[in-house]
């Protein structure tokens, strides 16, 4: 197809937070400003003030509009009400592109996208995983099934877009080697938000950015802190920066411990205000696929410290100083001690400005998704 016609691009994905919802803000501008067409279609039960005001930002993109309907995380009847509404607004789009993210996103864009294919409509359906289903124990009843229709689902799809390399390998084993055209491309980050950000100067030693709930680690950051108190021997402040279901432990626990006066604790935040409060950056998770905090912190020339997990060593390098073992206070405590008492750590641990744009920049991400959608349409239409 002619590279340098427009495109009509859907994006389905469930639920507006997090970082599904900041790639497809970022591939919205990029492609907008492109000169596509593009529209979203998710979820109107999930997100609140600030999600909205995200909305608010990205609608000048939005030529194609923002539909909103009910879609439940869980499978059950309300998903022929939420794939029936979603058809009906689609298919009068009348889209070249069909772009689900997650699991509930990419089984709407897929099974949409091949009953429009069978009404004679020539639309690509890509699909994106973010991590998501890939989470799943392949043991349990619930990952087999989620597997299963994984593969079946394949039969439905044009490409598959994976946003690290970690992905396609757990794709790989859980799922099996996609039967259709499969591409890794990198998460990025726009150029706005590439720049040093400096620290405030009542700015603390550590920050921890993020949702509060024990898959992404807060309470091992809290026991890690408290460790590396004992190993410089003196005292030390942080910052815990987020929302979630389990904010109450996690101030509870670090009353329990004496770490109140120490730790601060804020609601979730614009993250460039947030990076202004430490020159160093915790991510604890114990599990991830491509982060974005990960991303944006390196943007912003924070040092940051991690766990060795999904696509993160990928960021910092496989045999970076800065990876730690996930579920592990002692060997974060050991990196956090060694981050604030080595002088030179950051220009010694963290990757290059330039080779981070190189690679994890919005516009090359968007720049090979695209050239994965005209690859697709042009085998559709010339079939």
């Amino acid at each position: 197809m002619p590279e340098t016609e427009p495109l009509r691009i859907i994006h389905c994905f469930r639920s507006p937070v997090g970082g599904i919802f900041r790639h497809v803000r970022d591939l919205a501008e990029q492609h907008s400003n492109a000169g596509h067409k593009v529209g979203i279609v998710c979820d109107s039960t999930t997100g609140g003030d600030h999600e909205d005001r995200l909305f608010d930002q990205i609608r000048p993109y939005l030529s194609l509009g923002l539909t909103r309907i009910p879609i439940r995380r869980s499978v059950g009847s309300g998903d022929a009400r939420a794939l029936w509404r979603s058809y009906k607004e689609i298919k009068s789009l009348q889209p070249d592109v069909l772009h689900g993210h997650g699991a509930k996103g990419g089984a709407l864009a897929r099974i949409i996208g091949s009953v429009l294919r069978v009404k004679k409509y020539r639309v690509a359906r890509v699909y994106s995983p973010h991590g998501g289903s890939l989470h799943y124990d392949q043991a349990s009843l619930a990952g087999r099934a989620i597997f299963s229709m994984e593969r079946l689902l394949e039969q439905l799809t044009d490409a598959i877009v994976f946003v690290c390399d970690f992905e396609r390998r757990t794709y790989e084993t859980k799922v099996g080697v996609p039967r259709c055209s499969a591409r890794m491309i990198y998460n990025g980050i726009s150029d706005a938000d590439i720049g040093a950000i400096p620290t405030r100067s009542d700015g603390v030693h550590f920050l921890y950015v993020g949702m509060l709930r024990d898959l992404k680690g807060p309470d091992v950051f809290i026991d890690a802190f408290a460790r590396t108190e004992r190993l410089v021997k003196h005292p030390l402040s942080a910052l815990v920066v987020g929302d979630g279901p389990d904010r109450d432990k996690y101030d509870a626990m670090m009353m329990q411990r004496g770490l109140g006066r120490r730790i601060g604790l804020l609601p979730a935040m614009p993250v460039q205000d947030a990076f202004s409060m430490s020159n160093i950056v915790v991510v604890p998770s114990r599990a991830e696929s491509m982060p974005y905090i990960v991303l944006e912190a390196l943007g912003a020339a924070k040092s940051v410290i991690a766990t060795r997990v999904g696509g993160i060593p990928e960021m910092l390098g496989a045999d970076s100083e800065a990876l730690v073992n996930p579920d592990d206070p002692d060997d974060l405590a050991r990196v956090m001690a060694k981050a604030v008492t080595t002088p030179g750590w950051h220009d010694s641990t963290m990757p290059s400005m330039a080779d981070f744009k190189a690679r994890f920049s919005a516009s090359v991400m968007a720049d090979g998704i695209l050239a994965l959608y005209r690859e697709r349409l042009t085998a559709i239409r010339s079939a």
